[in-house]
């Protein structure tokens, strides 16, 4: 089963409903973050704040969105890389500072997060949650500068590691990607209305037109008022490595992330696994719902046919009630179950998107067999996951990586399989179009790579 999921942002500026459009926009984003959601929004009057633990549906009612006046606002969905899951670093945050009001919000994960903390404890500052984003808040307040643009773009360069970030304040809406471009950050318009969001399929719930990405290292100002979009590339120029993950596993295959579509890359990455690791089969199914597409480019270049062998239930919230006799992988079967009929007697080639532990796939190897599979044939639709993400992804560590201390035969015999077929590396670059003279330089395959292009401090 895959990494857990990371956060989501999203903004607008010039929208007379904004705080009601970033709802929406958020709940595009529910997939990124199920753990905390908050709005910040502006009426010209001042920043009003709301957030919460909990999924954006039942974060906001009605009365908490009559409580977001403005015309421009800006909205986070949590899932915890730094911090935890507590109700204090639930996003945005808002400080009333020598700036005025500013609110943050952003999706990643600096590198030097304790480095800067400790610096600004030193210098006297307190803070009220472990997250980095208050960090980055801090750094803009304190920081030597006679404007908010300036005090930003400061922060921005002590900053290392991720970030895609949306700073609300009363006279502007500010987007900002780190210089590797890590993490997405799409930018769209309807007519005067400008918006940002992680994910452009948020764009198409509100009716907005997807432009651009905000570039790596780039810094848009939208004005509040009257005035002109503006553009700054104040970091330093380095090689983009946005991260390959949002294409395997974390993305809405219905999005365009880093302007490609994440629906035709999946069905690639199938595609080149079926190529490389066929197998006599009677039926591909897919591990819901990040196997879909890379199963349907199986099926469609093995011929063998297609078939929803598992559902998936999609109402399982973050936690349940567990029975109290014991169930064997009642985990999984909470949110799994076989198609019986289906299955039975068949070849099945099971596609997933990744292994972590291995341990979940192979419950899921056993859930198959005992619905009455004869072969289960598994299929990864990456290479082999061995090292760690520090830029925005809540992984294990390295240690507790399957595939970072088995080899492939064990890894085979741990899940149960018959066989086991991870997608190749340079076929993954084929999929994503960074197969060129530069083979492997255009995205972040740290993770399966371990070449970091920024060294964690942590």
């Amino acid at each position: 089963m895959p990494f857990r999921d990371e956060c989501g942002v999203f903004g607008i500026c010039h929208q007379a409903e904004a705080s009601r459009q970033t709802y929406l926009g958020l709940y595009a984003l529910q997939h990124r973050g199920q753990e905390a959601a908050g709005i910040c929004s502006g009426d010209g009057q001042g920043l009003h704040l709301h957030k919460a633990q909990g999924y954006v549906a039942d974060v906001f009612t009605e009365a908490a969105l009559d409580a977001l006046p403005g015309d421009a606002a800006i909205g986070h969905t949590r899932y915890s890389t730094t911090g935890g899951n507590v109700a204090s670093a639930a996003h945005p945050f808002l400080i009333h500072g020598r700036f005025g009001q500013v609110s943050l919000c952003h999706n990643g994960n600096l590198t030097n997060t304790e480095v800067l903390r400790a610096k600004l404890i030193a210098d006297g500052h307190t803070f009220t949650s472990p997250s980095d984003s208050e960090v980055l808040l801090a750094l803009i307040n304190r920081a030597q500068a006679d404007t908010l643009e300036d005090a930003v773009v400061s922060a921005l360069r002590q900053a290392e590691g991720a970030f895609s970030l949306l700073i609300l304040t009363e006279d502007a809406l500010i987007a900002a990607r780190d210089p590797h471009g890590f993490r997405p950050l799409a930018m769209g318009h309807a007519g005067d209305t400008t918006a940002f969001s992680s994910e452009t399929c948020a764009f198409d719930l509100v009716g907005m037109t997807y432009d651009r990405d905000v570039e790596p290292g780039e810094m848009v100002v939208v004005p509040r008022g009257q005035g002109q979009i503006r553009s700054r590339f104040p970091l330093p120029r380095v090689q983009a490595k946005p991260c390959v993950f949002e294409h395997i596993y974390f993305a809405r295959p219905d999005s365009l992330v880093y302007g490609r579509s994440v629906m035709v890359a999946r069905r690639e990455m199938g595609r080149l696994l079926a190529l490389r690791h066929p197998v006599e089969a009677d039926l591909v199914v897919p591990v819901p719902d990040s196997g879909v597409s890379a199963a349907l480019g199986y099926s469609e270049q093995s011929g063998i046919p297609f078939d929803f062998g598992i559902i998936r239930n999609h109402y399982v919230g973050r936690t349940f009630i567990e029975p109290k006799q014991n169930i064997r992988s009642f985990g999984v079967k909470v949110k799994l179950n076989p198609v019986r009929h289906l299955l039975a007697g068949k070849r099945v080639v099971l596609v997933d998107d990744s292994i972590v532990r291995g341990t979940t796939s192979k419950k899921i190897v056993q859930m198959v067999r005992e619905a009455g599979a004869k072969e289960v044939h598994m299929r990864i639709a990456c290479p082999p996951t061995t090292h760690s993400c520090f830029y925005g992804i809540d992984t294990p560590k390295r240690q507790h990586l399957i595939a970072s201390y088995m080899s492939l035969k064990e890894i085979t015999g741990f899940v149960e399989a018959d066989t086991l077929g991870y997608l190749d590396l340079k076929d993954l670059e084929t999929c994503m179009g960074d197969d060129g003279a530069e083979a492997g330089s255009g995205f972040c395959y740290a993770c399966f790579t371990g070449n970091y292009p920024v060294a964690p401090h942590d």
